[in-house]
């Protein structure tokens, strides 16, 4: 009866890794800022309040606009745009050559 409890056991937490896996590759932004933010040096360096303190501010902070004053998805909007092959596309080509465009790092 032990090893049955013992190997369902097992067999769930191994379900639940699965799950969980399946979860990392979807992460909203806000979760890849809480990531940033946690891997962090000072973070690693506070405690308690302090560190309260520095996730708030961490996770709250705007992206720095770029030196022409707009914003990396303004910028990347641009780029996309004045591309040759965007301008020859009409309709849902276009749209998914922008969207595969945006999506570039």
């Amino acid at each position: 009866m032990k090893k049955i409890l013992s190997l369902l056991a097992l067999g769930l937490s191994l379900s639940l890794g699965v799950a969980h896996a399946a979860d990392e590759k979807a992460a909203s932004p806000q979760q890849s800022k809480m990531k940033t933010c946690n891997a962090d040096p000072k973070a690693k360096e506070l405690k308690g309040d302090e560190r309260k303190a520095f996730m708030k501010e961490c996770l709250s902070a705007k992206a720095e606009p770029a030196a022409d004053g707009k914003s990396a998805q303004q910028s990347k909007m641009k780029t996309c745009n004045a591309d040759p092959k965007a301008k020859e596309l009409k309709g849902d080509a276009r749209k998914a050559f922008m969207k595969e465009c945006l999506s570039a790092k």
